[in-house]
């Protein structure tokens, strides 16, 4: 009887466990959101909570890149700064140059390719570690952007090298990037789920995600299996280059004008979320769900604490914690061990 009840103990303790690792941080959520619609009425307006949406998206968007990285057992630490890239080259293309909102759309994607593409010469032709690479990335991304443009911001009737004026502005079209909407929900919403929905599919219902998440687990056993690794690998990196600038695109319409310092913060928000996303439903692996989630909560927490008139640095704190607690659900309360933690 003794053996059988400490038998029945410890498989309620399991149970427990699985549930919490599982539903757990997904039960934070839900409480959070509760909390701060039952004891903040201006939090629970609709306006309040597409607005929350609006502004985690760029992060959301910019952390699915990260996500993608993550998969293949990297990290990717020059996304905010191919944000702020794509700020500051959409502004050029339009008001000092004079082209389209459609051109600075094509230029900032393709920038964000090139980026992609460096990344995938350092890490995986020249060997260098993901961490370092991008690293340098960043580093002589945020120098680059400043060159063209003397240090300065970008915006309408700005004086030029030669004494001239600018000649272009935002085009209209480009503005509606992140000021459209589709009834009361933002367009950036919309985009951030859809690229979010497609993200997931990619990684678990076609054969290169799931190649993907091979060579995260065990890049020897995937090439010795026939997986090109470094093709994948390669391929990850571009895939978060191109989010990157899709985030910076969102931004740079948000703005209004080539701000030299957009984007400065978005690297330490999108790693977060994607190692927030580890945690949901137990999975202690990166994905694109999990990573939609860790920005909503995020967004949640900075949202609720403004209301209740926290001060800005509450938000940091708050976000650490957030992080933590993921963390925690991930390695600690998990059972399951995860590789992807040695690319962070």
């Amino acid at each position: 009887m003794t053996t059988r009840a400490h038998i029945s103990k410890e498989d309620l303790r399991n149970h427990m466990q699985d549930y919490l690792v599982k539903y757990g941080f997904i039960v934070v959520t839900v409480v959070l959101f509760v909390w701060f619609a039952v004891s903040e009425e201006t939090f629970r307006m609709p306006n309040t909570i597409f607005s929350m949406l609006k502004f985690t998206s760029v992060v959301a968007i910019v952390g699915l890149g990260v996500t993608v990285a993550m998969v293949v057992g990297g990290l990717d630490l020059s996304v905010g700064a191919v944000a702020g890239l794509s700020v500051t080259l959409s502004a050029m293309t339009m008001v000092i140059y004079g082209f389209t909102g459609i051109t600075a759309v094509i230029v900032v994607l393709v920038a964000g390719v090139g980026v992609g593409l460096f990344n995938a010469l350092l890490i995986v032709v020249l060997k260098i570690p993901d961490l370092l690479a991008t690293l340098g990335t960043m580093f002589i991304i945020m120098g680059l952007k400043l060159l063209p443009v003397d240090g300065q911001s970008v915006s309408s009737g700005m004086t030029l090298r030669d004494g001239s004026t600018a000649p272009g502005k935002f085009t209209p079209e480009f503005l509606l990037i992140d000021r459209a909407s589709w009834g009361p929900v933002p367009f950036p919403v919309i985009l951030f789920l859809v690229l979010t929905a497609i993200t997931w599919f990619f990684l678990t219902r076609t054969k290169w995600g799931r190649m993907m998440y091979a060579i995260g687990a065990n890049p020897e056993a995937s090439r010795l299996a026939g997986v090109r690794v470094r093709s994948y690998r390669a391929l990850a990196y571009v895939i978060s280059g191109v989010f990157a600038s899709i985030g910076g695109l969102i931004l740079a319409s948000r703005i209004g004008q080539g701000d030299i310092s957009a984007g400065n913060s978005l690297l330490l928000d999108a790693v977060a979320v994607a190692l927030v996303g580890t945690s949901v439903l137990g999975l202690a692996k990166p994905n694109a769900w999990g990573t939609a989630l860790g920005a909503i909560l995020i967004g949640i927490v900075i949202t609720g604490l403004t209301i209740k008139g926290f001060p800005y640095y509450a938000q940091d704190i708050a976000k650490g914690v957030v992080l933590v607690l993921a963390l925690i659900f991930s390695f600690t309360l998990s059972r399951k061990k995860s590789r992807y933690v040695s690319a962070v």
